[in-house]
């Protein structure tokens, strides 16, 4: 059977009614980075791109979405760093393990902004919301796939219930078109 993501590959559950977050943890065996989440996240998917942190050996990442003011860095702050400045989500990293506890958008003008981009596989707790889609499917070829597998990686996706995109999903793409249309006056603000 074809490997995406170790928290996929077998299924997943659905969310726990009522689930308000956990805690989640770095990949550090002593005095890990600890990041609480209060609330359940939601555009839980798997994720293509080359900028999202994946474990080892798994093809796509699994990523979700929740409140910044959500999001508390509880222990090993100091071991956390940003992966790449220059990104437009600024991914928070143990410095150590290499595992990425948030992504933060600053530019308030982004669709995005108030969202902290989360990897829910890093917590103990289940309950957690399921990946619904799967986003920049192609963009695994930038990460060294064969070109040749994405018909049997699209299928794996799809038998799982995660339809395939090269972008995001149409609700969050309307989200996107949306607010890019109420800032330059095409919709009312």
């Amino acid at each position: 059977m074809l490997k995406l993501h170790p928290s996929i590959d077998n299924g997943f559950p659905p969310a726990s009614p009522g689930f308000q977050g956990g805690t989640l943890k770095c990949k550090c065996a002593t005095s890990p980075v600890t990041v609480a989440i209060d609330a359940q996240t939601a555009h839980n998917h798997a994720c293509g791109c080359t900028k999202c942190w994946k474990p080892e050996g798994a093809i796509f990442a699994q990523i979700a979405v929740v409140s910044r003011d959500k999001v508390n860095v509880t222990s090993g702050s100091e071991k956390l760093q940003i992966v790449d400045p220059s990104a437009t989500i600024q991914r928070y990293a143990c410095k150590d393990c290499g595992a990425h506890l948030y992504g933060r958008i600053e530019n308030n003008r982004h669709p995005f902004y108030g969202l902290d981009f989360v990897h829910t596989e890093l917590s103990d707790e289940t309950g957690w919301s399921p990946p619904e889609f799967a986003a920049f499917v192609s963009s695994v070829i930038e990460s060294g796939v064969n070109p040749d597998r994405m018909p049997e990686i699209r299928a794996r996706l799809t038998e799982l219930g995660l339809q395939p995109y090269d972008c995001l999903s149409p609700a969050l793409m309307d989200a996107i078109a949306t607010h890019i249309a109420k800032q330059s006056g095409a919709l009312p603000a």
